[in-house]
């Protein structure tokens, strides 16, 4: 479910607030990479915290923990709340970065691709320059064994026969 940007204001504080704004669309976008892995490394660490205080709370309305206040928490909304934004936030900022990094990756091989070229065209022509490939493709290789002019049944009439002497010296 999406969360509004009133209910981000409202589970977040001031500068958790002004950390998950920068993670809206057009804001992310005016990033440098710099401070954008910068804002990956903080809201992480924010994300975190959230959860392993959304964790205790739980615990501590299961009766299985120990209250950090006087009295145990009776509902833990606000803090599953403040996490699931700070989650959503941090999906934004994964989603970015990857987009980044695949954006640079297509750059990177359209110019690998480019200097390719330049030093294919560059080349000589003809098999000199690389004399490790036969140049006539690929051809059927012709099979060198001696076809055998015994009929397969003789051989293995054969064997049957040799078997059987065998067998019969062997009960002596």
């Amino acid at each position: 479910m999406a969360i509004s940007r009133k209910e981000e204001a409202r589970a977040l504080s001031a500068d958790e607030h002004e950390m998950v704004e920068k993670s809206h669309h057009p804001a992310v976008q005016e990033l440098s990479d710099s401070d954008l892995s910068g804002l990956v490394k903080l809201l992480r660490e924010r994300r975190d915290k959230a959860q392993t205080e959304a964790h205790r709370r739980r615990r501590e309305i299961r009766g299985k923990g120990v209250a950090k206040g006087a009295a145990p928490s009776k509902a833990d909304g606000g803090s599953q709340m403040k996490l699931a934004v700070l989650a959503m936030a941090m999906r934004r900022l994964n989603g970015e970065a990857e987009r980044r990094r695949q954006l640079a990756a297509r750059i990177s091989l359209v110019d690998n691709a480019r200097k390719a070229l330049a030093l294919k065209q560059k080349a000589p022509d003809g098999p000199a320059h690389n004399s490790r490939t036969a140049h006539k493709g690929m051809r059927a290789v012709a099979n060198r064994k001696v076809p055998s002019l015994v009929r397969p049944a003789e051989l293995g009439r054969q064997r049957k026969a040799a078997k059987v002497a065998q067998a019969k010296r062997d009960a002596r």
